[in-house]
């Protein structure tokens, strides 16, 4: 299927099963932006979920915050975001758009080298959509700027955060002091974080407003090589054992010495093979060395140093694993979207038609169990509610009771629900029902006071 098509068929599909929807959509949008649904917000919070357990909630070294999205201006001076958190930015002088300049150098096939704030070769003088004569580039700062309290001015200017290792990093000794955490350990945080995008784009691959999953681990400089390497493999392991992301659209990919930050000894990025750009970053792990402990601690004045064994004080290091929550479900979505000829359903004849089947990993998927009466009789509605909310107290549930039983598993089907339960008739005789399985169609006769120890065993 051609990869444009594949991504009009998802972003079809999430706004018509309710996974994501255009921001203010009644008023036109706005670009970039988009508002999780009912199906879409529990698929996010699975995945924030997982994350959570597998980096805090089950280690013994991690422990967890969630910081302010506002903070002191100095913060974003001491990290180096007010002077170098910029993109290079290029305008077309007749039709007005812009563009972000290493993108179109690289669309050339050439390497964006824009460190000087020269021209460099290769890049476009024409604007790719019109034709139109382009800028020199300039650098446009991504940060988001707001006031706080009643005048606009100078003093009274603070960020939006655009990232959410910053607050963090800032109570790294709050931490220290309060927990006593031995090194090395690590403080993870799930938040959102903002960026002025000038080019966004991909549905929520890269948007203005996002969420990032990340953990700072400190450690000793002489171990730092060994828990990058640990990490390093850690985070690409999550994807496949964890979300049962397919391994081979994933692949870890070391940065080459030119594309380090200035502050990183080492980084990876776990990728995934996209419909809509090939192989691109899920998330990052860094070793980001001792450099923002020792900025913080220049800036404020305090001391973030911390002492060994033998009575030496030192800077921790720190291994940074970097995941954004958004691309992390679009990758969850894409991977799961699987579309089948001919159709699955043999129930009418009515499905022969293509069919959509969302194969989500049962742990990620945001409907674990529907129930399904085959009709909407009392007699066969009142145990069937009973059953529904039997099952909801433990799994999200879902009951459905309009339309075909075959046109009630294909919906569940497209929105990935792992297992459907059919009250039927003869559930008035025997006490069972039946369990269809999303994946191989497979079903089983099950009595109703099975059925919670049948989904603990498989889900």
């Amino acid at each position: 299927m051609p990869t444009n098509d594949l991504m009009e068929k998802l972003v079809s599909l999430c706004k018509r099963r309710g996974f994501l929807f255009p921001s203010s959509e009644i008023y036109g949008g706005l670009n970039s932006f988009y508002d999780y649904g009912p199906l879409g917000v529990e698929l996010k919070n699975n995945v924030k979920r997982l994350w959570w357990q597998s980096m805090v909630q089950r280690r013994d070294d991690v422990v967890g915050l969630d910081a302010a999205i506002l903070m002191h201006p100095k913060v974003w001076e001491a990290s180096g975001h007010l002077q170098n958190f910029t993109d290079p930015l290029v305008d077309c002088k007749q039709c007005k758009r812009r563009f972000r300049a290493d993108h179109l150098l690289e669309a050339t096939g050439s390497k964006p080298d824009l460190g000087t704030m020269k021209t460099p070769a290769g890049l476009p003088k024409v604007c790719p959509e019109c034709g139109g004569e382009l800028t020199e580039p300039r650098r446009f700062n991504l940060m988001f700027k707001t006031f706080m309290g009643p005048l606009e001015e100078a003093s009274s200017v603070v960020y939006l955060r655009p990232e959410t290792a910053q607050g963090i990093f800032v109570n790294f000794k709050n931490v220290r002091d309060t927990m006593r955490p031995k090194l090395p350990f690590g403080i993870a945080q799930i938040g959102k974080a903002f960026r002025n995008e000038i080019t966004p784009g991909n549905f929520i691959f890269r948007t203005r407003e996002f969420e990032q999953m990340e953990c700072e681990y400190f450690c000793h400089p002489r171990e730092a090589d060994r828990w990058y390497d640990y990490w390093r493999q850690e985070r690409f392991n999550w994807y496949v054992d964890v979300l049962g992301i397919n391994k081979k659209k994933l692949r870890l990919r070391d940065h080459k010495r030119d594309e380090l930050a200035h502050y990183a000894k080492a980084c990876a990025d776990v990728e995934y093979q996209f419909p809509f750009s090939g192989w691109s970053e899920l998330e990052g792990i860094a070793n980001r060395q001792d450099f923002d402990l020792k900025q913080h601690a220049t800036f404020s004045g305090q001391d973030l140093e911390v002492t060994d064994e033998a009575g030496k004080k030192f800077t921790p290091y720190v291994i940074e694993p970097s995941a954004g929550a958004d691309r992390a479900t679009l990758t969850v979505l894409v991977d799961a979207y699987t579309e089948v000829e001919g159709g699955r359903t043999t129930t009418t004849e009515s499905n022969k038609e293509l069919e959509v089947v969302m194969r989500f990993d049962k742990k990620v998927a945001p409907i674990k169990v529907a129930v399904l009466p085959l009709s909407k009789k009392e007699t066969l509605a009142r145990p069937a509610r009973e059953i529904f909310d039997a099952l909801r107290s433990r799994w999200t549930c879902t009951y459905d009771e309009v339309a075909s039983i075959g046109r009630r598993y294909r919906r569940q089907d497209e929105i990935g629900t792992p297992y459907c339960v059919t009250v039927d008739f003869e559930t008035l005789e025997d006490k069972k029902v039946t369990v269809r399985a999303r994946d191989s169609m497979k079903q089983e006769r099950i009595g109703i006071e099975e059925l919670e120890d049948y989904f603990k065993d498989n889900l």
